[in-house]
């Protein structure tokens, strides 16, 4: 217990001062990061984000709005986690490229967006995902996103509601097992985060997403792949713990969430930082920017390889 006390006191630290900084209308940022572009905005803002420099590795991000939120510029206070991680790397070395889209599931990010997604990528890359804070029902006349249970090769043909074209449904697993299949193809690694908690409290603690959701449906999937597993839900709802509920409200736009504010989005990237450091035989070790060494591993996340 006091190992892991003192494994997490810097990043406890850390995200207090994300709430005390957004408490006073301040970048959290401006106290945690030195020496990095302040402003994400410009980079943020493009119509689409591709690497910046095509002689350098990428490190690609895809998912939903909690990772890149609208244009990724803070458009109704609202921020994803993507458009923070930035200053946790040495963009000198390695482009750092949030292709999250807002509305998305692992089904339509994988139909709709993952083939542009995946002509980018070159050996030597990194994608890490984050799906499963939208979902709905497989087939209906208002979005139509959803995904069969688990991670199993179930499948379901439907005529799409929304597109009006002709659709196989799979499993969550079997899109993000797809996608991370593709991408090994082309000699890139890939790494599967769990989604992020909302502001949810039960009997005094931050709620987690069970076993049998798309949180336990992503450590499924990154066990049987054999991919690296940051088990974000598990480490940010921790850190809440700490905090404490009331403390916790800064960190969301709405009430319930799951939509972060910039304080927020700037927590939620420093338990992805703590998670990635975390993984075995790192790709992504040598990239880390002198603000990362300030950012403790948090190893919760590894599944158990089978």
């Amino acid at each position: 217990m006091k190992n892991r006390t003192n494994k997490n006191q810097f990043l406890r630290a850390s995200l207090l001062a994300a709430v005390i900084v957004a408490a006073n209308s301040q970048n959290l940022f401006a106290q945690l990061v030195d020496g990095q572009p302040k402003n994400e905005t410009q980079i943020s803002a493009r119509r689409e984000n591709v690497p910046a420099n095509t002689n350098l590795p990428s490190l690609f991000l895809i998912g939903d709005s909690t990772v890149r939120n609208g244009r990724g510029d803070g458009g109704g206070g609202q921020w994803g986690w993507g458009d923070q991680l930035a200053p946790f790397f040495n963009t000198s070395k390695i482009n750092v490229v949030n292709r999250a889209l807002g509305g998305t599931t692992a089904r339509t990010y994988y139909r709709d967006f993952w083939p542009r997604t995946l002509a980018l990528m070159k050996r030597g890359d990194v994608v890490i995902m984050q799906f499963g804070t939208n979902g709905g029902p497989i087939n209906d006349s208002s979005r139509a996103r959803g995904e069969l249970h688990g991670i199993g090769e179930e499948s379901q043909a439907i005529t799409n509601l929304v597109t009006k074209k002709f659709e196989t449904v799979h499993t969550f697993g079997w899109y993000e097992m797809k996608m991370i299949s593709e991408a090994r193809a082309r000699g890139a690694t890939a790494m599967i985060c769990s989604l992020i908690p909302r502001n949810t409290w039960h009997d005094g603690k931050a709620a987690r997403s069970g076993k049998d959701s798309s949180a336990g449906w992503a450590a499924d999937a990154a066990r049987a792949a054999n991919v690296p597993f940051i088990d974000l839900n598990e480490i940010i709802a921790r850190q809440y713990d700490a905090l404490g509920q009331d403390a916790v409200k800064i960190l969301f736009v709405a009430n319930a969430g799951p939509h972060t504010s910039l304080a927020g989005a700037q927590t939620n990237a420093i338990c992805v930082v703590a998670g990635i450091k975390a993984v075995k035989e790192n790709p992504l070790a040598k990239y880390f920017s002198v603000n990362a060494k300030m950012v403790q591993p948090d190893g919760a996340s590894q599944p158990a390889k089978q």
